[in-house]
């Protein structure tokens, strides 16, 4: 009878009363997407920040916001104008800003010194492909051989994001290879380059449980994402990792052992984890293992590991997963393997929507099934 009354009861309690659902990866995902691109410095990143640590502090955890700053370039919506066609582009870091309008030059071959002046570019737009040479070389010779601007278009699909290396007094742009198809020689043209310099605020989220100062393990995956990308695979899957598996350890004895961290500006140069290595000089040195989640919700390739040997092979006969000793990926590991912290990098592939606004799935068993790896990991590191 009292059971029926605790039923009925809990039927009719109005919806602000009712018990609130279990927090999932399912729910998680889909909270924070919603959000858009979470490029550090944005509100999207700042919404996914608070939501994110309010999950850890629900699990018990301590959290606490470790700021840093670093130069960023920002393009702010560079393109061409031709015939009346606007074409997008994405302006190379170290490019300078501007706005030229001059005849089309197309370069033939891979943009050296002898090629822009045999393609005439003087007082003109000049057009190269991509390759070969970097992009350094193909905007100096540009500029030496009198350009007023430069296009370089991708030699194979999809955009292109990088850096000249250094800095060029010359507006340089880059545009998919369907856009450069389209330029034609001799045809007016207008180079907008509009680009932004200046330092940005990343946050890193540092979760752990009560009374932690010394952890033997770190989890960690970086939060932000890529201009025009929501980033589901890159990197809210390595995220929800990280907050799934601090879920499972919540309240055990490994928890009292570990530190959970969200690293924020990954994407511009590893910025987060370098500020954390740095200034946890004691924590780092005192690591048995630095565990990084990046890009484990889409099964391009099967889950896979990488790092320190003995790490390696723990997760081989713990977890069951494909590895190999040594380092690999440009990913916020690296830092931690430079300061001499045993490493472990989580990985399945690069998806076909990687830093792309496809960007808009993972799969929240692979999320959960490497969040497992990783604790099949640590139960084969307790028993050697």
């Amino acid at each position: 009878m009292l059971t029926r009354l605790a039923l009925l009861g809990a039927l009719l309690l109005p919806p602000a009363l009712a018990a609130p659902l279990p927090a999932t990866v399912e729910t998680h995902l889909a909270a924070v997407l919603p959000f858009g691109p979470r490029v550090t410095g944005s509100e999207a990143n700042a919404e996914a920040r608070r939501y994110l640590t309010e999950q850890f502090r629900a699990l018990g955890y301590e959290v606490r916001q470790e700021t840093f700053s670093y130069p960023r370039f920002d393009d702010l919506g560079s393109g061409l104008e031709a015939s009346g066609r606007l074409l997008a582009g994405l302006a190379l870091q170290g490019s300078v800003g501007g706005e030229v309008t001059a005849p089309v030059a197309r370069v033939a071959g891979v943009g050296t010194p002898e090629e822009f002046r045999a393609a005439n570019v003087r007082g003109r737009l000049a057009v190269v492909d991509r390759g070969t040479l970097t992009f350094a070389e193909k905007a100096r010779n540009a500029l030496a051989a009198g350009a007023l601007g430069l296009v370089i278009v991708n030699n194979q699909p999809g955009e292109v994001r990088g850096s000249l290396g250094e800095r060029v007094p010359l507006p340089v742009l880059t545009v998919t290879r369907e856009a450069g198809a389209s330029l034609r020689a001799g045809e007016r043209a207008t180079l907008r380059v509009r680009v932004r310099e200046g330092d940005v605020t990343g946050v890193n989220v540092v979760a752990a449980w009560p009374g932690v100062i010394r952890p033997d393990f770190l989890f960690g995956g970086h939060l932000d994402s890529v201009p025009g990308s929501p980033g589901a695979n890159d990197n809210l899957s390595g995220t929800l990792a990280v907050l799934e598996l601090a879920g499972r350890l919540a309240g055990t004895p490994r928890a009292a052992r570990s530190v959970f961290v969200l690293f924020d500006g990954e994407e511009d140069g590893l910025h987060g984890s370098r500020a954390y290595v740095k200034s946890h000089p004691e924590i780092v040195r005192g690591l048995r293992g630095m565990f990084n989640f990046d890009m484990v919700g889409v099964n391009v390739t099967p889950l896979s590991v990488s790092g320190a040997a003995g790490l390696v092979e723990a997760a081989q006969r713990g977890a069951g997963v494909a590895g190999r000793a040594g380092s690999a990926g440009g990913s916020d590991h690296v830092p931690f393997a430079g300061a001499g912290v045993p490493t472990l990098f989580f990985h399945r592939g690069l998806d076909a929507n990687y830093h792309q606004p496809g960007d808009l799935l993972a799969d929240p068993l692979l999320i959960r099934d490497a969040a497992e790896a990783a604790l099949r990991t640590l139960e084969a590191l307790e028993q050697r």
